[in-house]
């Protein structure tokens, strides 16, 4: 699959799955924008991907604040002329359950995790409709299908898929397609803190994965790729669920429940 020529903004680009779709959207042709909150991070995807032989620019962004994510765009749009695709990527999990997140941890969750698709399509969006043509490529969870905690990242994600199908619908004739992943455990710095904890913690999760393992971000950018490449040029509004069959079913749990019924 190719993007040759194309400009793609990739939000939390600095790290695990964001950097993983920027490196391997350039491999495929692509001019990369890269997008972190965190410059350092997003300016090091961006030189992996000149030292590739790839074309890249950094630009450091909060997506929660609507001044920066202007910015962003035009700095985009100064330095390439264009937006073809664009990556909402980036993310964050720091509340829990229910009763213990507070309002101001519940508002920052939501703030990058649906403001900021929102901000960025809206400010991407005009430089798609001016050429006739764009791929938004959001990146969900399985947190938005199924009850497995995170309160407020989980509500977010699961806002981000009605955001994805409406821009789809709302869009569609003009050229804009929109489509959502929802990947499962993957194997990113996300976890580094969890796993000074619990070293085992991704050996456990990999239990409950009908293929025994999770995911690494590579394995998420091939499908975005294909999301924002030709190949997908009759898919949209689609929510593309990459989880190793854990929303399939729980084999440990199915394994538990047969074992039961046999005693």
């Amino acid at each position: 699959m190719r993007i040759d020529g194309r400009v793609a903004i990739v939000t939390g680009a600095g790290s695990g799955i964001g950097r993983a779709i920027a490196l391997r959207f350039a491999r495929a042709g692509a001019a990369i924008v890269a997008a972190d909150l965190d410059a350092g991070a997003g300016e090091e995807t961006a030189r992996l991907i000149r030292e590739a032989g790839g074309d890249a620019l950094c630009v450091a962004a909060d997506v929660a604040a609507a001044e920066q994510v202007s910015t962003l765009v035009a700095s985009a749009e100064a330095h390439y002329g264009a937006i073809d695709i664009l990556v909402n990527n980036a993310a964050i999990a720091t509340g829990h359950g229910i009763l213990e997140i507070t309002p101001e941890v519940w508002d920052r969750d939501l703030a990058v995790d649906l403001r900021g698709p929102y901000l960025c399509t809206r400010a991407a969006l005009p430089a798609m409709l001016r050429r006739g043509r764009g791929a938004i490529v959001n990146v969900s969870s399985v947190n938005a299908l199924l009850g497995l905690g995170h309160h407020a990242y989980s509500a977010a994600k699961a806002g981000l898929i009605s955001l994805t199908q409406n821009v789809a619908v709302e869009f569609g004739d003009r050229g804009i397609r929109a489509n959502v992943i929802c990947p499962g455990t993957v194997r990113t710095p996300i976890w580094a803190d969890r796993l000074a904890r619990a070293p085992d913690l991704l050996e456990r999760l990999r239990a409950w994965y009908p293929l025994r393992r999770i995911a690494e971000p590579e394995e998420i950018a091939a499908v975005a790729l294909f999301l924002a490449s030709d190949e997908a040029s009759f898919v949209t509004g689609a929510v593309i669920v990459a989880d190793g069959g854990l929303t399939a079913g729980i084999r440990r749990m199915a394994d538990e429940l047969m074992a039961r019924e046999a005693r």
